[in-house]
């Protein structure tokens, strides 16, 4: 297995203290600027996770076989995942609602509350909002979050499909496809009737269960296995499409998230999944 190490913050002293934890004699192999990697067999991981949290280090044990290579698709999470945004909060704010829906939201990513339900409670408040107001969001408050080119770029080089799989709205999901040159995105579609919101959302929503679901459906039609595939996401939401593909990782996530992930990713961006799974 590798323990890799990635962050800004990593120093010598750090990789040396690190070392004397492991016990091992090999020695550690830098993978990028911000990040490490050394050979363990068996280690005991809890005391060198704690001391990595302590110094906002991401640490991971990877097992061998997980390499880039060795992928074949990437299903990933949009809201707070590939963007650093949630889309309906920043609607919700150009229509003054922001800290009701904000409240919403924050309860559907912890598990508290249905998704699905939570989603049509917060499109239900922003009835009668311009259309314009997406826009605004797209051109003043939609980025990428640090990290989301690297790691498509990596992906493309690799020959690892990308699909997004949002709760979120077409309107961002596509503008973030072609921003990053995506294979393909789903999500959900907002009612619009004369340029203005009508608090309702057209078809199935994109719920849990429709993330993991959309995830096997393209896995099957690849050809893959189920250790080819890796699925990125930072709520509740996405706990079942993680669960069902080979490598589930939490990126800045929720708790809850963190707890039934393969990795987390609490301190890098999202070229730490390059840096997981490069050797």
């Amino acid at each position: 297995m590798r323990l890799v190490l990635q962050g800004a913050a990593i120093r010598t002293p750090h990789l040396q203290h690190i070392h004397q934890l492991c016990g091992v004699t090999s020695s550690f192999m830098q993978i990028a600027e911000h990040a490490y990697y050394l050979q363990v067999s068996a280690i005991e991981f809890t005391e060198v996770k704690t001391f990595c949290n302590e110094q906002n280090i991401d640490c991971a044990l990877v097992d061998d076989k997980q390499r880039l290579s060795n992928f074949g698709l990437c299903v990933m999470d949009m809201d707070s995942t590939l963007i650093s945004i949630e889309c309906i909060d920043e609607i919700a704010d150009l229509a003054g609602l922001k800290p009701q829906v904000a409240a919403i939201t924050e309860s559907a990513m912890r598990g508290e509350i249905d998704f699905a339900e939570s989603l049509k409670k917060r499109v239900a408040l922003l009835v009668g909002l311009e259309e314009s107001a997406l826009h605004r969001v797209v051109d003043e408050r939609l980025k990428l979050n640090p990290g989301a080119t690297e790691w498509i770029d990596t992906c493309k080089k690799f020959g690892i499909t990308t699909m997004l799989v949002s709760g979120g709205f077409t309107f961002f999901a596509d503008k973030v496809k072609e921003m990053l040159g995506l294979d393909d995105a789903i999500s959900n579609t907002l009612e619009i009737i004369d340029g203005k919101l009508t608090g309702k959302i057209l078809g199935n929503i994109i719920d849990a269960q429709a993330k993991a679901d959309h995830l096997l459906k393209l896995r099957d039609k690849l050809g893959l296995s189920v250790s080819q595939t890796i699925a990125i996401g930072d709520g509740a939401n996405d706990l079942k499409m993680m669960r069902v593909a080979g490598v589930g990782v939490a990126y800045h996530a929720k708790p809850v998230v963190q707890q039934q992930s393969t990795y987390a990713l609490n301190f890098v961006g999202l070229e730490g999944v390059i840096g997981l799974f490069t050797v």
